[in-house]
């Protein structure tokens, strides 16, 4: 799935159909093996180098698969005994979307709508889903649909469009300065995805890791005050840890408040 979302990530930015053609290398555009595409390790074996061209190969490609995979093993041994198949189904999908989202604003300074949205479409369905159960024969043979509680979905929208609301206006209030419209859309996706608390989780970790780094960059010099830096990495970032690790932090948070 790494190797896919490599892809994936590439052929979004030359606007090029994923869902057919053969891999091929971005510098000599020679066609790509088996053996060139084996995940980590054919990087490893040909040294970060193209085997027909020798020019470098980014290290992205490696990263993303590790990460992916990395990702993928934290959702089973988190999720795989109390969550369904549809619900291990649907976080692999939306954490494949995020880690495209990551990367893409990463590189380019922008958040993909071809990507965002189908992540939104995905998280509401999912909201929306959750709130049917398998039903039962009713006397007469027939099938009903039972419908179970709507506090998740509710929850989800009123957090996205709160979300999406504080973005909106800080964009506004900047004029554009502080952070891409991509942003709002991405909060958007955050309100659905994680709901509140957890959403002030992801929010608090988005805006620590990125004023860290921010100032980090500063001071090595790589960057200045009016510098342009993407915060939907930072935004990514803080939307796995409050989905791996956010009831966690709000219950540590809970009981020092306790005390």
């Amino acid at each position: 799935m790494g190797s896919f979302l490599n892809c994936l990530i590439y052929r979004l930015e030359k606007n090029e159909s994923f869902l057919k053609g053969r891999s091929y290398c971005p510098h000599c555009h020679h066609t790509l093996t088996w053996k060139d595409l084996i995940p980590i390790l054919s990087f490893l074996i040909l040294k970060g180098k193209c085997r027909y061209c020798g020019k470098k190969i980014s290290r992205q490609y490696p990263l993303v698969e590790f990460f992916t995979a990395f990702t993928f093993l934290l959702i089973w041994v988190n999720f795989y005994a109390i969550a369904q198949m549809f619900n291990l189904f649907f976080y692999l999908i939306i954490s494949c979307l995020l880690i495209v989202i990551f990367v893409y604003d990463l590189k380019h300074y922008i958040i993909p709508d071809k990507i965002i949205y189908p992540a939104i479409l995905v998280a509401f369905f999912y909201r929306l889903f959750g709130i049917l159960k398998f039903g039962h024969w009713n006397f007469f043979g027939n099938w009903e649909l039972e419908i179970g509680n709507f506090q998740p979905l509710l929850n989800g929208l009123l957090s996205a469009f709160l979300a999406s609301l504080f973005f909106l206006a800080i964009f506004l209030i900047s004029r554009g300065k502080w952070l891409g419209f991509g942003d709002i859309k991405l909060a958007f996706l955050i309100g659905l995805f994680l709901g509140f608390p957890k959403i002030l989780v992801s929010l608090f970790f988005a805006y620590l890791i990125g004023a860290i780094i921010g100032i980090g960059l500063i001071i090595l010099g790589k960057k200045t005050l009016k510098s342009e830096i993407p915060f939907g990495p930072f935004l990514v970032t803080g939307i796995f840890i409050a989905f791996f690790f956010g009831e966690k932090f709000i219950s540590w948070y809970l009981k020092c408040l306790n005390v």
